[in-house]
């Protein structure tokens, strides 16, 4: 099994960093590189537990599928995504808050094992996770910007 985990630290309050990182929309606009839209399940919006998406794009050169559930949620420290259907023998990532003065710290922790056995492990080893590890790095930087710009600009010292 594979494990991945990065932190991000931004600075906006938790409220807002949780939800930006459930919401559908920003991760289709975070996924740009790979053009990830989605096929099936919540389309729009924010993503609650039991719920799923499923998500087509392109990764190494070819279009794949990947169907996930929201698996526990807990307001606003802890949510799970869980593979359902996919490519992956099984992909968890955790999402993990908390705020301290003022900085919202996000870590990200992604388990996953690959098919093939043998081939799986070569695979996965020169080019899935490195790929995986900036998808994620891409995803957060994303949610980072967003999140500091929603709350710059609802900070009442900085309205017009």
């Amino acid at each position: 099994m594979t494990k991945i985990e990065l932190i991000t630290e931004i600075k906006a309050p938790i409220q807002i960093v949780f939800d930006l990182s459930r919401n559908i929309d920003v991760h289709q606009q975070s996924a740009g590189k790979t053009n990830e839209k989605v096929i099936d399940g919540v389309t729009s919006g924010l993503i609650n537990y039991n719920e799923t998406v499923t998500w087509r794009g392109k990764h190494f050169g070819i279009y794949i599928t990947h169907k996930s559930r929201m698996t526990a949620m807990d307001f606003y420290t802890y949510f799970v995504d869980e593979m359902e259907e996919g490519k992956f023998k099984s992909f968890k990532h955790e999402h993990f808050f908390k705020e301290e003065n003022g900085i919202t710290i996000m870590t990200d922790k992604l388990c996953y094992s690959t098919p093939y056995g043998f081939f799986g492990k070569v695979f996965d080893f020169f080019f899935l996770k490195t790929h995986l590890h900036n998808f994620i790095i891409e995803r957060n930087s994303v949610l980072k910007n967003l999140s500091e710009e929603h709350h710059y600009s609802k900070s009442p010292k900085h309205k017009n």
